[in-house]
């Protein structure tokens, strides 16, 4: 039984793809590596069936019409045979030493059945042109080097858990009912957010497992992508809401943790639309913060009152203008795009 899958979404990958494929065979015979070719029309699905037939006891190679990066972690997941499952974007890739240090500690908690359900490690911005990368580490909000429950965790005002950062128990993310929508950007989101409630376990290992790539102009997370796509945003932070609302929460601090992550899609829903700056994304700011607080009154005061709701929600040009130059201070100094 392999430990960790690590599923690979492939689109049109054939530049940058084999780096990620190779840095997760660092994992050797411990580790399953899906690669789901999404519709690619380049050498993506050649270039996966090569390593296919190279590794065929560790690379397994799914190809599927194109349905999107959530499509293709869906898939993932329904083909994943190992106990625990991580996403890899085919641009990024991981640490060797830090994999090594993950698996070693992935089967020392399966011998061990100490019901592990979500592990935590850092991430680092590799962010093309700058030579010192942003490591991005959670020492302040949670213990390290131990299991624990939700009420050793406490998430600061800046921080937050990306997909980058967690590896979930296999199990968690079927149990959770979790299909992420097709031909959607930015559902990395919902990944994180939707199996929250189904988290009893969790341990921080305090390395830097995932580096994340960012530099080309034609990815998602680019900002000027990200404005022009800023339907998608408004779509994933809907469904997001809508998950909330039907999540059966049981703790206090699961709950505190979801809403400081929807309070951070409110906050990039809104400084998006101020940045594009037109009349009709203005309006349609406005009309989402109106469906938060039509749908859930009491997540909308929680939210509206956080410093990001309060930022993202000063009055007329001046109020617009103090909350951009407040989001290009966050982004210079985390690093982000």
């Amino acid at each position: 039984m392999k430990i960790l899958t690590v599923a690979i979404p492939c689109y049109n990958s054939q530049e940058y793809m084999e780096k990620s494929i190779r840095s997760a065979l660092h994992g050797g015979e411990r580790v399953e590596i899906i690669i789901v070719d999404d519709g690619s029309t380049d050498d993506t699905l050649k270039i996966a069936q090569k390593y296919q037939e190279k590794f065929p006891d560790i690379i397994k190679v799914v190809h599927q019409e194109n349905g999107g990066h959530g499509e293709a972690v869906n898939t993932g997941i329904k083909n994943a045979t190992g106990l625990y499952f991580k996403v890899l974007d085919s641009d990024d890739c991981l640490g060797k030493k830090a994999l090594i240090k993950v698996l070693d500690l992935l089967e020392d908690m399966i011998a061990k059945d100490a019901g592990l359900d979500m592990l935590i490690s850092n991430y680092m911005y590799d962010k093309q042109g700058v030579k010192h990368k942003k490591i991005m580490k959670y020492k302040r909000a949670m213990p390290v080097g131990k299991m624990f429950g939700w009420d050793e965790l406490h998430f600061g005002k800046t921080q937050y858990l990306l997909m980058h950062s967690v590896i979930y128990r296999t199990k968690v993310l079927r149990e959770c009912g979790m299909v992420l929508p097709k031909h959607t950007f930015y559902v990395d989101n919902i990944y994180v957010f939707q199996p929250l409630p189904y988290v009893k376990n969790i341990y921080y290992l305090d390395v830097c497992l995932y580096k994340y790539f960012i530099g080309r102009d034609d990815q998602s997370v680019h900002e000027s992508v990200m404005i022009k796509r800023l339907d998608q945003q408004y779509r994933v932070t809907r469904l997001m809401l809508d998950i909330y609302n039907k999540s059966n929460i049981d703790h206090q601090n699961i709950d505190d943790a979801m809403v400081h992550y929807f309070d951070m899609m409110m906050c990039v829903s809104s400084i998006l639309s101020i940045l594009e700056g037109s009349k009709q994304r203005l309006e349609d700011k406005e009309k989402l913060w109106d469906d938060l607080k039509e749908s859930n009154i009491e997540l909308y005061k929680k939210v509206r009152k956080s410093i990001l709701g309060r930022t993202m929600n000063l009055p007329g040009k001046i109020g617009r203008k103090c909350s951009v130059i407040g989001y290009s201070i966050t982004q210079k100094f985390f690093g982000f795009n």
